[in-house]
């Protein structure tokens, strides 16, 4: 595996039942999206790309995309009834499956005594505590709704604490749509990044505000002498080094051995803090995320996507004499939603969920990442692709490249065929299997998986791949 493992192999995809996992991949055959492209259709002229989100449109789709009605365990069903094994589960957002009994019921307490009231209250205090309990150097803990909020609020904290202008984060990781941090996370052609010495920043979009950027520095990744060399040409002007624990815009990229607590140390020799992004890892590779995973001690943590098992509820959390600057009359952090009390219900669910026996589901998700995860390696060097699997425990992407492994966003921009991930993932989809076409994304290994999805999943690769 390239990245961090602990567990064996998997038994030989050679040694299962076959036949059996193969009668389950033609149960969705034959295949029709009918229903979705006259859902499609409706959409022209009403909604941009589909949806609310550009990542959920055509552009990876094809045509149009595919319509999901439903949701249960590990499958999603879509608008013309076929299933799908689920390996997207709303970009991480569902770490125990889609409609968890327990989170259910908890939402359904939360709507049937009031959703949200914008007042101090009890379960709002109850989620904190867990958090202080479940993450390290979660001294103070403010609710937020997406993890874009949580890291604006995080970058402003900073900004203010120390009283320096600049941020300093990395090529390829991304860390929401917000102005400041909009730049070089997106796939480009190779020759349009610069040297690695000297990056050039590109812009994610248009309309930024035109000096948002003046006091962003970008640096590339997993190489600890551009860091030195970055915060050595800005001395006492860094805010904040942020980053996320394991790279997650450019698929899977774990952190070369060491980088991040080099990182951290680096940090803190030049009173510069260190905010770990964790909207994607966070409750999905350690209860603590990467930080725990990692040994790490940021001065700042973002979470977003799995906290709130599918609503929208965010946090950030740090060391109290950080984030005490949030107090009134300091660093302004509002909003309505945030803490919302049918969030916290949904949050406090989930998180019950995670830890119960001993942390139980996360033994469980990264067994079945690992058989997943072999299975797949097994595969492709069985029909001879050009294509390696990088995972982080139950975070996992197939990349499809001649390379032994993709290290940073200069790796993946000039080395990964993305048009060759789409092809196969769409189809992937009359098989009864659901993922993100888009390479530059990755999949997740939740609680409602299990041994039967990874045999339904590897006999539907295989069966995609065909005679290559």
């Amino acid at each position: 595996m390239e990245g961090r493992t602990h567990s064996s192999a998997p038994p030989s995809i050679a040694r299962r039942d076959v036949a059996r996992t193969m009668k389950l991949v033609e149960t969705n055959l034959p295949f029709t999206t009918a229903k979705s492209n006259q859902l499609y259709q409706r959409t022209l002229g009403v909604l941009i790309e589909a949806s609310s989100s550009s990542s959920r449109g055509p552009a990876n789709f094809g045509e149009y995309p595919v319509f999901m009605e439903r949701g249960r365990g590990s499958r999603i069903f879509d608008a013309d009834g076929n299933q799908y094994i689920d390996w997207m589960m709303a970009f991480g957002a569902l770490p125990l499956g889609h409609a968890h009994p327990e989170v259910v019921e908890a939402i359904a307490e939360a709507a049937s005594t009031g959703a949200h009231f914008a007042t101090a209250t009890a379960i709002e205090l109850e989620v904190a505590e867990m958090l202080q309990k479940i993450v390290p150097n979660a001294e103070r803990v403010r609710f937020a709704n997406t993890g874009t909020e949580a890291v604006m609020a995080a970058i402003r904290l900073a900004r203010g604490v120390t009283g320096r202008p600049k941020i300093l984060k990395f090529e390829g990781h991304y860390h929401g749509w917000h102005d400041d941090l909009l730049v070089s996370s997106n796939v480009m052609p190779a020759a349009a990044l610069g040297l690695r010495t000297d990056p050039i920043k590109i812009p994610d979009s248009s309309g930024l505000n035109r000096t948002a950027l003046d006091d962003t520095i970008i640096v590339p990744w997993n190489d600890i002498e551009l860091l030195r060399r970055a915060v050595e040409s800005h001395p006492g002007q860094i805010a904040a080094i942020i980053t996320e624990g394991i790279m997650a815009n450019m698929g899977v990229i774990p952190p070369a051995e060491g980088y991040l607590e080099t990182l951290q140390i680096i940090a803190r020799a030049n009173g510069i803090l260190f905010i770990l992004d964790e909207t994607v890892t966070g409750f999905r590779i350690a209860p603590g995320g990467c930080q725990q995973h990692y040994k790490l001690s940021p001065d700042l943590v973002t979470f977003g996507k799995a906290l709130g098992c599918g609503l929208p509820v965010a946090a950030l959390v740090g060391r109290a004499e950080v984030m005490d600057a949030l107090q009134w009359g300091g660093v302004l952090h509002y909003g309505t939603h945030n803490g919302s009390r049918m969030g916290m219900f949904a949050a406090r669910a989930n998180l019950r969920v995670l830890t119960r026996d001993n942390n139980a589901s996360f033994r469980h998700t990264w067994k079945i990442a690992d058989r997943l995860c072999s299975g797949l390696r097994d595969v492709f060097k069985k029909k001879g692709v050009s294509a390696i699997v990088q995972n982080v425990g139950p975070m996992f992407q197939i990349l499809f490249t001649d390379r032994p492994a993709i290290r940073d966003y200069r790796d993946f921009c000039r080395y990964v065929d993305r048009a060759a991930f789409q092809k196969f993932v769409l189809s992937l989809f009359p098989l009864g299997v659901y993922t993100s076409p888009s390479a530059a994304l990755h999949s997740i290994v939740a609680l409602a998986h299990n041994e039967e999805d990874v045999d339904l999943t590897l006999a539907a690769a295989e069966k995609a791949l065909g005679s290559s």
